[in-house]
Order: structure tokens, then C-alpha cells, then sequence
């Protein structure tokens, strides 16, 4: 059982597969569902719809809040979230965190971790990456957070579409401090 609270931004970059994966990893290795918050962007949604169908994101069984509201717990340096995974992040959020403009829920409880040092942690997905994009990066892991750039892992020779999202999902997760089971390089 793992106790640790945690929130899941999702925004507007292709890749939902990495979210849903995360979530529902995170209730399979026993992370109760009162623990998990969820927000969107509206481009987040929109993607996430349109990737995986609309009814994935009424599958979403956690602790969802609205993106426009600074009332969640997650807004205020004394809630209790541990950490947060923004997956799939967009190298425009990642820009707001990394000069500090919390417009939206997401940026601000990115604002909060970073300001209370607790964990934070970008998925990024973007290709190629101009200049503007690695300065973020570089001011966002100077200031405590972890770049953790959507580069799926091939040495576990995963055999699905889903395996391979998992090897960035599992990374993420034990980034953030979670014991998941999944594939170490052991070396020849």
C-alpha cells in the first residue's frame, strides 16, 4: 500500500497513453484513490479524448479538480501532496513553472512543490527542442524539479504499444518515490 499523495497534471502534448498508464499504475500498486488528484488543461482534455476516447476520461476514478481553481488543496504550501508528475507536459507549462507564472492550477501546485522542495516532475514531450525549451528545463532543475523527457526504454524488449509507454510511466514513478516492479539493467 502506498500512501504517499500525489498529483497528476496532464496538459495539452500528445502522449495521454503515458497518463493513463501512470493512473492506472498508480491504483494497481495499491496508491489509494483518495490520495491520487488529477487535473486537466482544456487542451489536455481535449487530446486525451481524442487519443484515447472520450470515455477514457470518465474512466478516470480519482480526485479530479478544475484547472481555473485556486480553492484546491494542491494550491496551498500546506496541503499534503508529496509530489506531482505533469505527463504528458507541454514545453508551454513547462515554461510558466520556469519563470514562475502560476496562471492555472497546474502551474501553481508546480509552484508549491518547487517552493515547499518537494518532488516535481516534468514528462516532457517535445521534439526537436529549440534553445528556449533546454534554458527552461536547465532553470526548472536548478530550482529542484526533475526534467523527465518521454524517451521510452528498448532493452527490456517491450512487445506492446502499452510496454514501452510503461518503461516512462515506471520511471516516472519510482523518480517520485513510488517502488514499482519493472525492468533493471543488469549489464552483460
Amino acid at each position: 500500500m502506498h500512501t504517499k499523495k500525489i498529483v497528476i497534471g496532464i496538459t495539452g502534448a500528445s502522449g495521454s497513453i503515458y497518463a493513463k498508464l501512470l493512473l492506472e499504475k498508480l491504483l494497481d500498486i495499491g496508491t489509494p484513490q483518495d490520495n491520487i488528484a488529477v487535473i486537466f488543461t482544456d487542451c489536455g482534455k481535449l487530446v486525451f479524448g481524442y487519443e484515447l476516447g472520450e470515455e477514457a476520461i470518465s474512466d478516470i476514478a480519482v480526485k479530479r479538480f478544475d484547472n481555473s481553481s485556486f480553492f484546491a488543496p494542491c494550491a496551498s504550501g500546506s496541503s499534503d501532496y508529496e509530489c506531482m508528475i505533469i505527463i504528458p507536459c507541454t514545453m508551454g507549462m513547462l515554461g510558466r513553472i520556469a519563470n514562475g507564472v502560476a496562471n492555472d492550477l497546474i502551474s501553481r501546485t508546480a509552484d508549491v512543490m518547487l517552493k515547499e522542495r518537494r518532488k516535481l516532475i516534468l514528462v516532457t514531450r517535445e521534439t526537436p527542442l529549440s534553445l528556449i525549451h533546454l534554458r527552461n528545463m536547465t532553470t526548472v532543475t536548478e530550482a529542484g524539479g526533475i526534467i523527465c523527457p518521454a524517451n521510452p526504454s528498448y532493452y527490456s524488449h517491450p512487445k506492446s504499444i502499452e510496454q514501452l509507454a510503461e518503461t516512462v510511466v515506471n520511471r516516472a514513478l519510482q523518480l517520485a518515490g513510488f517502488k514499482v516492479d519493472s525492468y533493471r539493467w543488469e549489464g552483460k
